[in-house]
């Protein structure tokens, strides 16, 4: 493998395209090779969350006192007083245990990513469709109808950023996207 610190891999998508899915599939299958970096986000943790392992759940001052003093590698308010950001610390943690940083990221953060370090691996997974991601959502059980809403406005303007990534990835098989995506990060890290 060439040398971690200098890699780092995005997987960016809609809400509800799988990228959890993905990400989870992936630390499994290189668990010595790459590492999860913990985002911080200023949303409540939902029921099976665990603050410092799925995120660093903080409040909004907080979040605001780390953008000032420049702690981010990227941040963006996701939703409406929602932030979520990855921390330098993080990815330092990770390069120095000898792994490559994997993000599991809202597409404009990472894309932010990207420009900050142009040297990543910047994957985007799609949903089939605008009704299939309507469908998952709806499975969850997670959403209002206004936050369904929401979040399906926000997919169909996410994926007119799906061009400015390295990669494309149309999750309809969760099987076959994860080993789709398996083989391009196989081949990053080598």
């Amino acid at each position: 493998m060439s040398n971690p610190s200098d890699k780092i891999i995005i997987i960016a998508a809609p809400s509800g395209a799988g990228k959890t899915s993905i990400v989870r599939f992936l630390l499994a299958r290189f668990e010595h090779q790459l590492g999860f970096s913990i985002s911080c986000a200023t949303r409540k943790p939902r029921i099976n969350e665990k603050d410092g392992v799925d995120y660093y759940f903080i409040n909004a001052e907080n979040f605001q006192q780390k953008i000032s003093e420049d702690q981010f590698a990227e941040w963006e308010m996701v939703y409406e007083g929602k932030y979520y950001g990855t921390l330098r610390s993080e990815l330092n943690r990770i390069w120095s245990d000898k792994k490559v940083p994997l993000l599991d990221i809202d597409v404009k953060g990472g894309l932010r990513v990207k420009e900050n370090y142009p040297q990543s691996l910047c994957l985007f997974i799609q949903p089939p469709s605008l009704e299939e991601l309507k469908k998952r959502l709806e499975a969850r059980g997670t959403e209002t109808a206004a936050s369904l809403a929401t979040r399906l406005d926000k997919a169909s303007l996410e994926m007119r950023f799906s061009i400015q990534f390295d990669n494309i990835i149309i999750n309809d098989q969760l099987d076959k996207a994860c080993e789709e995506v398996a083989r391009l990060v196989a081949a990053y890290i080598a």
